[in-house]
């Protein structure tokens, strides 16, 4: 038996246990069962991007990379991380085309049995002692195929969950999957920092870091079984079908609203740019300045990761009381100001880098919180299920892939002001999304 059979047939398996367990039950789906699988689904796919993110500064560069310069070595680290970015949409349609055929069960049972195997076989990579490049491959194709496997991990549950939520708490439901990006964050974190304290150096670059790879996959595991418990139920896929939330082939999607997809990904570009700028980007800076210590960057972090999901939740109450459109717009506007301050305070004293972070994450959650699904209603029922999925992965790759690699390279050749143009550049294409958005809108309503 092939192996695409055998996952194909292990998908149908798990698909018969759960609808065993289901086969009694014929209730509507509500909105708060359908936001705890988008919860868990998220936090475990951010937490597989943190933990690469992570290591690409405090082990890659020494582990992978020993030939290089530190410097360089994290620059390298950076371009192999932007990989899974490129990979995303072909992950998307490849994985629909799957679905097409097959099954959503099928489809999400091989896109998570992927990401967890390209991750977990990262942690098996022996250092690269002989400085050569056949590690270095190894690495690429498997941050290559993480991000095939994240575009193939689209359930559509955000979608059905803002077609189902009701109308004056759409931003409150809309926020809830975005808790995962912090939550994720928060466990990546934590884990790394328990490591690199009670582990001497010699043993955390020697078989530490790998300990969060293999936890990875375990994750992914659980998050398998809890998103299928929905994903295959009659009720589930009942509403889906209403919804028309079916798997639209790539080419026709942008020939029909291949704008909207744009629109989309521009109109959150600020927020997916101030992603990386408070999270991977100031852990490079920070330790390669020597400024502060790895532990020291490493807890502020986690503080500011709570920040983040008390301001995630803050963020669905003020979208349902000013809208989300207004709401992405405005921060846009507290980003741009964030931008202008960041050379005074990431390159200040302790305190300063310290509320740099802190205010970060929590722009990055009132914003975050609000960049999925502010525009992606204004795809035909017909293709949200896929145009949302695109949308996502294009607005990572624009405003998200490169930020790391762009932003510590911008710092190290021109300063830190650099890095405040870089994130205004997002701020303005935001803006200008937002606006194009709102004109089309009115078109609409005139027609």
């Amino acid at each position: 038996m092939s192996s695409t059979s055998q996952v194909h047939h292990g998908a149908e398996e798990a698909e018969d246990d759960v609808r065993r367990q289901h086969q009694t039950s014929h209730a509507a789906v509500a909105p708060g069962e359908i936001a705890v699988g988008v919860v868990i689904g998220r936090a475990s796919e951010y937490f597989d991007f943190f933990t690469y993110g992570i290591a690409s500064v405090l082990v890659f560069p020494a582990v992978f990379f020993p030939f290089l310069s530190r410097v360089d070595g994290v620059l390298l680290a950076f371009a192999i991380f932007s990989l899974a970015f490129i990979a995303r949409p072909i992950g998307t349609t490849v994985f629909m085309a799957i679905q097409r055929h097959w099954s959503r069960g099928t489809k999400l049972t091989a896109a998570l049995f992927l990401l967890g195997t390209s991750t977990v076989c990262i942690a098996f990579l022996p250092a690269n002692t002989s400085n050569g490049y056949g590690v270095i491959v190894i690495l690429c194709a498997l941050r290559f195929l993480q991000g095939i496997a994240l575009g193939g991990s689209w359930d559509g549950l955000p979608s059905l969950l803002s077609l189902n939520a009701p109308k004056a708490r759409r931003g409150w439901y809309s926020m809830l999957g975005q808790l995962g990006a912090p939550t994720g964050f928060l466990i990546a974190a934590s884990l790394f920092l328990f490591l690199h304290t009670q582990l001497s150096n010699e043993d955390f670059l020697g078989w530490g870091w790998r300990y969060p790879f293999f936890v990875a996959f375990a994750i992914n595991v659980v998050a398998l079984f809890a998103r299928l418990r929905l994903v295959v139920t009659e009720e589930y896929t009942q509403l889906m079908e209403e919804g028309q939330l079916e798997p639209i082939g790539t080419l026709e999607m942008l020939q029909a609203q291949g704008y909207n997809l744009f629109i989309g990904a521009f109109a959150a570009l600020a927020s997916y740019a101030l992603f990386h700028i408070v999270t991977i980007f100031p852990l490079s800076w920070i330790t390669l300045n020597h400024s502060q210590g790895i532990n020291d960057v490493l807890i502020v972090q986690i503080i500011g990761a709570f920040v983040a999901i008390v301001a995630t939740v803050a963020s669905g109450v003020l979208a349902d009381r000013f809208g989300r459109r207004n709401m992405l717009g405005g921060m846009a506007v507290l980003i741009g100001l964030f931008a202008i301050a960041s050379p005074w305070l990431l390159g200040g004293g302790r305190a300063a880098q310290d509320a740099f972070l802190l205010i970060g994450f929590a722009l990055l959650g009132l914003s975050y919180g609000q960049a999925a699904g502010t525009v992606t209603s204004n795809f035909a029922k017909r293709f949200r299920y896929t145009g949302a999925a695109l949308t996502s992965d294009f607005a990572w790759l624009i405003g998200a892939a490169f930020a790391p690699l762009v932003a510590l390279s911008l710092s190290m050749r021109f300063g830190l002001g650099a890095v405040s143009v870089y994130l205004l550049s997002g701020v303005a294409c935001t803006l200008l999304a937002l606006r194009i958005n709102r004109a089309l809108e009115t078109d609409r309503n005139k027609a």
